[in-house]
């Protein structure tokens, strides 16, 4: 052990192009992960391991998929799970949360000596950046003042729904923009945000935003886009001002930094599926004099990577059973490659207001650089998609525009019910609206990633395996 400290940040919900330094093209979006990505190293190929925050952060946290972890959805990790803060907890480390604290269960399984919860309006709901500065700043005062190096994870709650500068799609606002629908103001403020309204620096317009292409562009969706962009800014300001109390107490240079953010938006065809536009997300490490600032790397990575990374970096031995191997090769000595090809999933959503229930949607990709595959489980059975996002502004403008407009119409019976196989050339389709399945040029390539998929699947001893080898393998193996 070498007495370096860690301090992992996180986003909620921001998808991988809403930053600057991937190239968004909003005004003055993301400033301070643009500045973070130049004081590091950012990985553009990086990936979470499953598109909904729970399971997210949980894969994170123990370097194991979901099914080996036990967090599938909104559940706890299965109690022998060993995690990286119980192996930190272990060789002294101090560790903090602060924010998404529910979100990792079960709490003692994580070992934190400090902990504060920001989804309640004490705290503007997880969404003010001086809120942010001030607990980081108090944990940072306490490690040091114990002796003792830290891990804290630092988790913003924006830009994750309701999204600032709709007023949280009110009633009112939905009278203003002329929209003569039913509202239950359930379904997406729930008990924590019904009346309040949380004051972001930036409120960007419609005619600022471009609409991302994996959604139509329709008034009422560059309206919601608008809002959602406004959102992201109030994230970065968080990462700003945490970043400023890591400064301002004097452990910029013996820090590891990494920023990521658990998912894609809640939007059609992001969150909770496994579409580019679900699961990647661009990682940023900071390590003064160990990764050389102002460098690029197109390494395949995967979420699964990050504990065995901290620990390769403290020098504290790696934890049995995890399924990811450390960066550190791709970080600090040059290497350019890490995986052919990663494995990514989705299970269940949460129960909520617009859900009622857990409703499992069960998928699995193989992810390249240049192609996705995807099985939908579900893909037949009746159910229709449901989650957060289809009870947004942007999926009802898709519903009405689909109307009168064929092909909208024809993305929104895709969104609701797929088809049991997708493959998406991602390089010339980032935005996976192109399904290559059936396309004769393309199977042998198809049947390689079946195969890869299968590979995974046995490995790992997914739960998904047998129905997918009797669906879909058939003779192939």
């Amino acid at each position: 052990m070498n007495g370096m400290n860690v301090l992992l940040i996180t986003v909620d919900d921001m998808n991988y192009n809403s930053m600057g330094c991937m190239g968004c093209t909003v005004p003055n979006i993301t400033p301070n992960i643009d500045r973070l990505a130049e004081e590091g190293m950012l990985c553009e190929n990086s990936y979470v391991a499953v598109g909904v925050c729970q399971p997210s952060r949980s894969v994170l946290l123990t370097g194991r998929y979901p099914h080996k972890n036990g967090a599938r959805g909104f559940e706890e990790i299965d109690y022998c799970v060993e995690t990286l803060t119980e192996r930190l907890c272990d060789y002294g480390y101090y560790n903090g949360i602060i924010g998404k604290v529910d979100h990792l269960q079960p709490r003692e399984k994580f070992a934190w000596d400090f902990v504060v919860k920001t989804l309640n309006p004490e705290e503007n709901w997880g969404r003010d950046p001086e809120k942010m500065y001030g607990h980081t700043r108090d944990f940072l005062r306490e490690a040091k003042a114990q002796g003792r190096p830290f891990f804290l994870m630092a988790n913003s709650h924006d830009p994750h729904r309701p999204f600032a500068g709709s007023m949280f799609e009110t009633p009112a606002y939905l009278s203003k923009s002329g929209k003569n629908v039913e509202y239950d103001p359930d379904w997406e403020q729930g008990e924590y945000f019904r009346g309040k309204y949380v004051k972001s620096s930036r409120y960007y317009e419609p005619e600022e935003v471009e609409v991302p292409g994996f959604l139509p562009d329709l008034e009422d969706v560059h309206t919601e886009i608008a809002d959602y962009y406004s959102s992201v800014h109030r994230g970065d300001e968080a990462v700003g001002r945490i970043l400023r109390a890591l400064d301002d107490e004097g452990f910029r240079d013996n820090t590891l930094v990494m920023f990521l953010s658990d998912n894609g938006a809640a939007l059609p065809f992001a969150k909770t599926n496994c579409y580019v536009n679900s699961t990647k997300s661009p990682f940023i490490f900071r390590l003064p004099g160990q990764i050389t600032a102002g460098r690029r790397t197109g390494a395949l990575i995967s979420s699964i990577d990050y504990t065995p990374t901290v620990l390769d970096y403290l020098d504290i031995n790696p934890i049995e059973g995890a399924d990811g191997k450390s960066l550190r090769g791709i970080l600090s000595k040059g290497r350019q490659h890490q995986y052919d090809t990663i494995y990514t999933m989705f299970y269940k959503t949460a129960k909520n207001a617009v859900t009622g229930r857990e409703r499992h949607f069960p998928m699995r990709c193989v992810q390249g650089t240049e192609y996705s595959y995807i099985y939908n489980a579900w893909a037949g059975k009746g159910e229709p998609f449901l989650n957060e996002s289809t009870a947004g502004l942007t999926f009802r403008a898709m519903k009405e525009a689909g109307e009168t407009d064929e092909e909208i119409q024809k993305r929104v019976e895709f969104f609701l019910y797929r088809t049991p196989e997708e493959f998406y050339d991602i390089q010339q389709d980032p935005d996976c609206l192109h399904n290559l399945i059936d396309r004769e040029e393309y199977q042998p390539l198809i049947e390689s990633y079946r195969k890869k998929l299968y590979g995974y699947m046995l490995e790992s001893q997914d739960g998904l395996v047998s129905v997918y080898k009797e669906k879909i393998l058939g003779t192939l193996i």
